[in-house]
């Protein structure tokens, strides 16, 4: 019969249109067509398979990391440590390649230490400064509810890494993922462990120049047979008050400031905070001298003003808003947005 479709046809048809995951990897194609194309892979005829693009959707380039390990303070001796053992490496193969195979970046690096203390900064940095491909890696991505389909996205993971070479693949809270076996963990979940850890241990030749990096808050839920494939192990702990200095500084390096500002009295009022504590804090602080414009009469009137004008002009420059310069006393005005373990203590001698 003429124009009759060849056999299998209409139940391939009816099979694709069912699955549950089709616009999830369609959506992943052109996510990953857009960040490959800016790579010049497509151009150089670089193919990737289904689960390949799936896995490339949560690329991050270099170029689009805004983080340098110059923006990141108190961290220094850490990151002095991981350009010799892990970027020089991965930049500079040929000069660690040796018949004895001491020599050559580690497989695995391990970041802990409490919440904010700048673990996943840190892993963007150092993406960053090796110029390596980062692969953001979300549990969520590699599992799937079909069977085997986990241990494919898996295999996808360090296939393409291989063709993005230097690549970090980086796996935020990784005890969740590669937390200590049990008898009643899942039967996929184990599977998908296993194949992690397999293609992982496979990772021996100095040309695979992948690194495998985790951050974590909690060390001693991951599983010891991983912790040996992480033997680079770094603590990023809460920042000493030298090291709160220069985050400081970092962090108000463009905020005009008071002349009576006291940096090293800041200094002392935030002993035992976080890096993103502090961080927190100085957004904070610098929102107060705004609220105080936008609460006053003539600020109101402004911005009634801007606002009313906002859809003949885009020009919003010429609206110019007097804001005074940050206080000390600034960081101590009670945010009811702020979290409880953010109420500072005032030390009276520096409030202005």
């Amino acid at each position: 019969m003429l124009g009759a479709a060849p056999p299998g046809t209409d139940r391939q048809y009816v099979m694709t249109s069912l699955d549950p995951n089709r616009q999830k990897r369609q959506d992943a194609k052109k996510v990953s067509d857009s960040k490959l194309g800016k790579l010049g892979l497509r151009a150089r005829g670089v193919q990737l398979n289904e689960y390949e693009e799936q896995i490339a959707s949560e690329l991050i380039l270099p170029d689009d990391i805004p983080i340098t390990f110059e923006s990141i303070g108190g961290l220094e001796s850490i990151i002095a440590s991981l350009q010799e053992s892990v970027i020089a490496p991965l930049c500079f193969p040929q000069l660690f390649s040796s018949a004895s195979g001491l020599l050559g970046a580690p497989k695995g690096v391990l970041l802990y230490g409490p919440p904010g203390t700048g673990k996943t900064m840190l892993a963007k940095a150092l993406a960053k400064e090796s110029g390596a491909t980062f692969i953001n890696m979300h549990v969520s991505t590699l599992t799937n509810k079909w069977f085997g389909e986990s241990n494919k996205l898996v295999s996808a993971l360090f296939s393409l890494a291989r063709k993005l070479p230097p690549s970090i693949v980086f796996i935020d809270e990784i005890d969740s993922f590669l937390r200590e076996r049990a008898t009643g963990d899942h039967e996929v979940t184990a599977m998908m462990k296993a194949e992690f850890m397999t293609l992982w241990d496979g990772l021996t030749s100095s040309s695979d120049r992948i690194l495998v990096l985790g951050a974590t808050n909690r060390p001693a839920d991951i599983d010891p047979a991983i912790l040996r494939r992480m033997p680079k192990r770094y603590a990023v702990r809460l920042p000493d008050a030298a090291q709160r200095r220069k985050i400081l500084s970092i962090m108000l390096a463009d905020v005009p400031k008071h002349p009576s500002f006291d940096l090293d009295a800041l200094v002392r009022n935030t002993d035992s905070y976080s890096g993103s504590d502090l961080q927190e804090a100085c957004r904070a602080a610098a929102m107060v001298p705004v609220r105080e414009v936008l609460r006053s009469k003539g600020g109101q009137e402004s911005v009634e003003r801007a606002r009313r004008s906002a859809h003949d002009s885009t020009d919003t420059g010429s609206m110019s808003l007097p804001v005074r310069p940050l206080k000390n006393s600034d960081f101590f005005v009670n945010d009811s947005a702020a979290p409880l373990h953010q109420q500072m203590p005032t030390d009276t001698d520096t409030l202005d």
